[in-house]
């Protein structure tokens, strides 16, 4: 669970809420089906229906994050290339992994594959990854751009059923709601849901992209037999410097 994304989501609420003097006069039924039902469906229309289905899952992703630390998956490397160099590749069908790219490329390793073969396996799951994780920041991207254009066109419609009934007093109240409440949907919509969650995934897509270039190093490593003591050197690169700071105090220490 991602703890920031929940704490964020709902203390900004907390804060527009308390500018609020009157939440229920901030409801309005018509307007919520003209920015959010249509911005949706305009995403609908300009997405494939099979990243659309995914939409949630793509979101849940944002409050649901699995991308490990660098380096918890530099220690794990180092375990398996242990065992892999002390009972061979074989012995790594024993060991449980939970990430599921690493899965693939010990599988490979363990089937005996080539190593090139490994490499262009890899990466091409690697890519693919990247493809789905930007298809779904598209469309988040694609919903901020929307939604307060949805809420301008809103303003325009209430505008214009006041225009047409000012001989009419009991709908001027109607009317200025949809034109005022349409453009404010549209800006939570765009500014609170909609950016930040685009940009939450483009940093998750972006760490999961680093692990699997991570793990890709690795798998190769442990394919050339190379000693596993000189693993971590290697994979140092992917440490923020300040942890790689705090594991050679930690190794010289011990």
């Amino acid at each position: 669970m991602d703890i920031a994304s929940i704490i964020g989501l709902l203390g900004t609420v907390f804060f527009i809420s308390l500018a609020v003097e009157d939440p229920g006069a901030l409801i309005d039924t018509s307007s919520l089906y003209l920015v959010v039902g249509a911005t949706f469906t305009i995403v609908l229309f300009r997405s494939k229906l099979s990243d659309a289905v995914s939409l949630g899952a793509v979101i849940g992703k944002v409050f649901i994050n699995k991308t490990e630390e660098p380096e918890v998956l530099i220690d794990q490397l180092i375990e398996l290339a242990t065992v892999a160099r002390k009972d061979g590749m074989v012995a790594l069908e024993r060991i449980e992994i939970s990430n599921r790219f690493l899965q693939k490329g010990v599988s490979a390793l363990v089937d005996g594959t080539k190593p090139e073969i490994i490499q262009d396996a890899l990466e091409r799951e690697k890519d693919l990854t990247s493809a789905r994780h930007e298809s779904g920041s598209d469309m988040l991207s694609a919903g901020a751009e929307l939604a307060p254009g949805m809420g301008m066109i809103g303003t325009l419609i209430g505008l214009v059923n006041l225009l047409a009934n000012l001989d009419d007093p009991s709908s001027i109240g109607p009317s200025m709601a949809i034109a005022l409440l349409t453009t404010l949907y549209g800006s939570v919509l765009a500014n609170v849901f909609c950016i930040p969650m685009g940009m939450k995934l483009e940093g998750y897509a972006m760490r999961e992209g680093k692990n699997n270039e991570l793990i890709i190093e690795g798998i190769m490593f442990m394919k050339s037999g190379k000693n596993p003591r000189l693993l971590e050197d290697h994979l140092s690169a992917f440490m923020v410097p300040k942890t790689k700071v705090k594991r050679e105090i930690a190794q010289a220490a011990e």
